[in-house]
């Protein structure tokens, strides 16, 4: 197997990387490029767009969003620990999902290790909008841990699509090796309403969505391209040397890190007794025709109202539609209200970009970014 284990700009105690390191093959593409060639049917995961230097109003919203929340972020991170130990125990392997969930992994990891004393192990592995998840990873960590199980943890929902692959990932691994994983994602923030195990429903930005390789470990969006990768390869990535000296990823942790010690253990304990995180999410259903989760169902209903042809365009929750804001071209941005004190970042890069603002309470998200029609998504 080719195989890149690493950690990325991260200590090696913190995380591992079960990547394939494609830096010297492939090419990154311009956003012209790649748009013209996923509209002609390429799939997103077999490109990588470029990434730059993070610009000032990047870096802005990331300080001041931090220092604003790093201390709820020290909180969630713990009310979501203990809700894993509650529900599955401690014999456990943490498995983030790269990107967006590796620094919540990482999080989740330290905190253990504060409260409980544990030394968790800790991988980050690639799983892929209509791909699935990488089986050689889930295979290696299973080999080399098997008297533990895996506890699967990501950033944040947005419509709820990675529940879903996760939930379909896990369904095809017990067909095919006779495993059974369990699929409850654990997350900071479920404002889409698909998973059991989170740490709020509130849907705030959480800063390390504000950035990408450079909160991440200086890793690239996962790929999964037969031209780099094998069957018998992980996941692709691209490590981002070059941008070291702008890297935060460990800034980041430690920032938060240094919140545990004065959180109030008695409140963290009341809750996390909020949800029954015994029950199983395997009864989620994402279709065309049965959307039982509420963040699709209102998405859908986005859809229907504003003549959306292609459910990629929406954007739900502040970290999406962040997103939207600096690094895409939206059509207009739906907001719970403009008083949302979550949103004030969002107000004033839509009105920095001219981008309409309109008020729209039918969602379980304080805010959502709907891109033009003539993009596609790139994830």
């Amino acid at each position: 197997m080719n195989e890149y284990v690493f950690s990325g700009s991260y200590p090696k105690d913190d995380v591992t990387f079960l990547l394939k390191d494609i830096s010297n093959l492939i090419v990154e593409q311009d956003n012209e490029f790649r748009e013209n060639a996923i509209q002609s049917g390429i799939h997103y995961s077999e490109m990588l767009p470029i990434e730059y230097t993070p610009s000032k109003e990047y870096m802005d919203i990331f300080y001041n969003t931090l220092q604003q929340s790093k201390d709820k972020i020290a909180t969630l991170v713990a009310i979501l620990s203990d809700k894993i130990i509650k529900a599955r125990g401690k014999n456990i392997i943490l498995v983030s999902l790269a990107r967006a969930g590796t620094p919540i992994g990482i999080l989740i990891k330290k905190y253990i290790q504060f409260k409980y004393n544990i030394l968790l192990p800790h991988y980050s592995i690639s799983i892929i909008r209509d791909k699935g998840i990488d089986k050689n990873a889930i295979n290696y960590i299973l080999k080399n841990h098997p008297s533990l199980t895996i506890q699967f943890i990501d950033g944040w929902t947005g419509k709820g699509v990675i529940q879903h692959t996760l939930i379909k990932a896990c369904k095809e691994y017990l067909d095919e090796f006779n495993i059974t994983l369990d699929p409850n994602l654990a997350v900071l923030s479920d404002p889409a309403y698909c998973t059991h195990i989170y740490g709020t429903r509130e849907d705030f930005l959480i800063p390390s969505a504000c950035l990408n390789s450079t909160v991440s470990g200086l890793v690239s969006r996962t790929v999964l391209n037969d031209k780099y990768i094998s069957s018998k390869d992980f996941h692709g990535t691209k490590y981002y040397k070059e941008l070291l000296p702008v890297d935060v990823s460990n800034f980041y942790i430690d920032q938060i890190c240094e919140c545990f010690s004065n959180i109030d253990k008695n409140h963290v304990g009341d809750l996390s007794n909020d949800v029954d995180t015994r029950e199983i999410a395997v009864d989620i259903e994402f279709n065309d025709n049965t959307l039982n989760c509420k963040g699709l169902r209102d998405i859908e209903s986005i859809k229907h109202k504003f003549n959306i042809n292609n459910i990629n365009l929406i954007k739900p929750g502040v970290g999406e539609t962040t997103r939207v804001l600096l690094r895409r071209i939206p059509w207009k941005i739906l907001v719970d209200s403009f008083k949302n004190p979550n949103l004030k970042h969002i107000l004033t890069l839509a009105k920095e970009k001219d981008i309409p603002v309109e008020i729209y309470t039918d969602m379980c998200y304080s805010c959502c970014g709907i891109i033009k029609a003539k993009e596609k998504e790139d994830m």
